[in-house]
């Protein structure tokens, strides 16, 4: 979002960074959680949420905290929202200007038949920053929020001043074969179905020690499955999936000349996919960094994938030193 069970090998590492699998329920304290009427009404955040519309045909949730010189976008991961963000949007707001939001299809942000690619993601960001009148910003993500900001700035490169990478995807490389069975299991039931006792597991995985203000992820994902809005969100899942495996960026790093943080925790269990390219953590981490000529890397001790929430108080002031406080 720790062991979990898994039935089949591969198909872990996509459950556990939101995708979830077509497996039997047991028993959980959280089955009896409040289902929602809707994701976009009903989720509850702990900042003011604001919604702009754009081009595409529906409106991007954000939140717009914070002032200063500089601005920080902060784009969230696969299966994610942006209270991931929610133990640096204060920290940070001290002395930036901080705008997090849900990518579309995510979280309070519209659902729909969108096309999900990390271009249209990537784009998304732009025209948000457009109507806010924003020309140049510091771009921040997480996991597939990391690849769309690489993807951002190989493509706007006038308009990203900074990169922030926490546990980027596009670090790691796939062959064909292994990008076809993405692919194949990148179906939306993956996400229907999935079961509390399931939901619970792939949350906790993307932590090095499941941390107890991280329960809300699990408590939110849980009541989504009876959101009218949540066929939409399982579609946007699965069109993520494809679009993380069809726009690879690691080739197109050495490009990236703008200042560069990059964090991975030293206890990721998802990077690298252990089940289809094996290796190391830091051996990836050491691979895609060095590729990015003005770029700086911490492994960060007992972090998991959620580096940024779990070791929050280290990322902050590495952000704010980055930034040049």
């Amino acid at each position: 979002m720790a062991n979990v069970l898994i039935m089949k090998r591969g198909i872990k590492y996509f459950l556990a960074i939101g995708v979830t699998a077509l497996m039997a329920a047991c028993a959980t304290p959280y089955a009896e959680i409040e289902g929602l009427g809707s994701m976009e009404n009903d989720l509850q955040y702990p900042f003011e949420v604001k919604r702009q519309a754009l081009s595409f045909g529906g409106e991007v949730a954000y939140v717009d905290e914070g002032s200063g010189d500089q601005t920080i976008i902060l784009i969230h991961g696969l299966g994610s929202y942006l209270p991931a963000w929610k133990k640096n949007i204060p920290a940070l707001a001290e002395n930036y200007r901080v705008i997090a939001l849900d990518l579309p299809g995510y979280g309070k942000s519209s659902k729909g038949a969108w096309e999900g690619s990390l271009e249209f993601f990537s784009e998304s960001v732009i025209e948000l920053a457009d109507s806010l009148g924003i020309d140049q910003f510091v771009l921040g993500g997480h996991s597939m929020g990391g690849q769309i900001t690489i993807v951002t700035a190989l493509e706007h490169p006038e308009r990203v001043t900074k990169l922030i990478l926490a546990a980027p995807a596009g670090f790691e490389t796939f062959h064909d074969g292994e990008k076809e069975w993405f692919r194949s299991v990148a179906t939306r039931s993956l996400t229907r179905l999935a079961k509390p006792k399931t939901i619970q597991e792939n949350v906790e995985i993307n932590f090095y020690s499941m941390p107890d203000d991280a329960e809300f992820m699990i408590r939110d994902r849980i009541a989504m499955r009876s959101a009218a809005d949540f066929e939409g969100y399982a579609y946007i899942i699965s069109k993520s999936i494809v679009a993380m495996v069809d726009r690879p960026v690691f080739d197109y790093l050495n490009q990236i000349h703008q200042p560069t943080l990059v964090f991975f925790g030293e206890g990721d269990q998802l990077i690298p996919n252990r089940y289809l390219t094996g290796g190391e953590t830091q051996k990836i981490a050491e691979s895609g960094s060095a590729q990015i000529p003005n770029c700086t890397l911490h492994m960060v001790p007992k972090a998991g994938h959620f580096v940024h929430f779990e070791q929050s108080e280290f990322y902050n002031e590495k952000v704010k030193e980055f930034m040049g406080l």
